[in-house]
């Protein structure tokens, strides 16, 4: 029965969610669990001078900046190759192996095969994190209005796995029982666990997902589709580089951008209705201020990891815990007590006409955003003559935070497919990534500045950088946050209809 469903039959469900959804719901669990695992550990395990890489702070974060600014790259060239060749089906499962590859070969040997297990990671992320995104848009009609909630539920499955994995392989990697090895073996595991999950249910995904190029003959298909697959492999020794060399990221990242502009320039101007042109515009502008937003909050697998793991007491209430676990899981801990919570006040609001539109709402983030760090700047007050500070006002930062994701994040996602044709969801949704991406570069680079140039400084001298640092990025949170909400009504005509 399940072969055999059509698109209708799926949009057309009873309740609040499809079936559907769950089963994605799993399988993008899994996969965030292997992703935000690997994502907690990078850092620290670069920075470990025994068992790690044996890098300084300033060089931990610049790498740390351009494996993840590569990472939601390739999920730009992931979504395209999806709209134009694989579909979303072929494309996730393709990403999901290769993901896979790379973890084992970082598990078998973390010193020696590190950057070409994590130029494999980082093609595997492309292929599998911008098409599943993707298909959950696809399960409601255009104008449903349960399309909110359902990627509400979809982004509490992204954090939830965030939090096993960011306990998990932190544990893992940290522990005088285990080691590296064990933590990006864990990755592997349950990335097979997650491709597993999906080989068992995409059939009742019915038609979504599936090759854009089905009307061809099988062979010019066929043909197409291993193009994709040889032209990623080819592509591993020229990521291997950047990696290893982040002036080349610097070289790839000035090009990607302005070529993903033109592209998207060029796709909108494809667009002969002016209502849809308008859309687009207005979605590029979310993506704007979306690289503000993730520049700033990947503080936290960057400077923020370092700062957890040199700078702070490993006493949170009444317990003794590792910072680094407390820093790669707290945020994913509050998204998920606080989502249902900040989804039901949005509906009270709602009710009474007084829920606050799309635009407001990403001002609203950068506000939590700039607050939240001045609660990270305010931990040098609780320091000591050591220059060790207390677990339990960062934490209280990662509450502020999350109210900010919370603002941000889950609404990003539904309003890239709202305000995006159907033939250019894929790189709409890769377009989200790549600011991402951007995000994340610049979240190095804002992290090798706030690390002292100097290994031998005390740590009083670093809590001091990293806290003035957090400062200033309180101010400039401040000033976008001021300005999108100033700007509200001339970006909500852009939306035309879309809330």
């Amino acid at each position: 029965m399940e072969q055999n469903l059509t698109l209708e039959q799926i949009q057309n469900f009873e309740g609040k969610y499809p079936k559907q959804l769950w089963y994605l719901f799993l399988v993008e669990m899994w996969e965030r669990f292997c992703f935000y695992g690997m994502r907690g550990v990078l850092t620290i395990f670069m920075a470990d001078q025994v068992l790690g890489l044996s890098l300084s702070d300033k060089e931990a974060n610049l790498k740390y900046g351009a494996i993840q600014a590569f990472v939601y790259a390739f999920t730009f060239i992931g979504g395209i190759f999806a709209d134009k060749i694989l579909g979303f089906k072929k494309s996730l499962v393709f990403g999901g192996i290769v993901m896979i590859l790379g973890n084992l070969l970082i598990a078998f040997s973390p010193q020696e095969m590190f950057y070409l297990g994590i130029t494999l990671s980082i093609i595997g992320t492309g292929f599998f994190k911008p098409n599943i995104s993707s298909m959950v848009g696809e399960l409601y009609h255009e104008d449903d209005s349960r399309r909110d909630a359902g990627f509400g539920l979809f982004y509490s499955g992204i954090n939830i796995g965030a939090l096993l994995g960011g306990a998990v392989c932190v544990y893992f990697g940290t522990s005088k029982d285990y080691g590296w090895s064990y933590s990006f073996l864990s990755a592997a595991v349950v990335m097979v666990i997650g491709l597993v999950t999906f080989m068992l249910t995409k059939k009742s995904l019915g038609p979504i997902g599936d090759s854009p190029l089905i009307e061809l003959p099988k062979s010019k298909r066929t043909t197409k589709e291993l193009a994709v697959y040889i032209g990623s492999l080819i592509s591993i020794p020229l990521i291997f580089m950047m990696i290893k060399n982040t002036d080349y990221t610097d070289y790839f990242m000035y090009t990607i951008g302005p070529l993903a502009i033109l592209y998207f320039l060029f796709e909108t101007y494809k667009e002969h209705e002016i209502k849809a042109q308008k859309k687009l515009i207005a979605a590029f502008v979310f993506i704007i201020f979306s690289i503000i937003f993730w520049a700033f909050f990947e503080q936290s697998g960057g400077s923020l990891a370092l700062f957890a793991k040199d700078n702070l007491h490993p006493n949170l209430l009444f317990f003794e815990i590792n910072p680094n676990i407390i820093n790669n899981t707290a945020n994913s801990l509050f998204v998920i007590i606080f989502s249902p919570i900040l989804g039901l006040i949005w509906l009270a609001m709602a009710k009474k006409k007084l829920e606050p539109n799309t635009v407001i709402k990403f001002g609203l983030g950068f506000l939590f955003l700039a607050a939240a760090f001045y609660v990270f700047y305010y931990t040098r007050f609780f320091a000591d003559v050591n220059g060790i500070t207390s677990l339990n006002v960062f934490t209280l930062a990662y509450l502020v935070i999350t109210f900010g994701e919370l603002c941000l994040s889950p609404i990003g996602l539904s309003i890239m497919t709202k305000l995006s044709p159907k033939r250019l969801s894929g790189m709409m949704m890769g377009m989200w990534f790549l600011a991402s991406a951007y995000g994340q570069y610049a979240a190095g680079l804002l992290g090798a500045g706030m690390s002292s140039p100097d290994e031998n400084a005390s740590l009083l001298t670093k809590l001091q950088g990293y806290t003035d640092g957090y400062y200033q990025l309180a101010i400039y949170a401040l000033i976008a946050g001021v300005v999108l909400i100033v700007f509200t009504p001339l970006i909500k005509k852009l939306m035309q209809e879309v809330k």
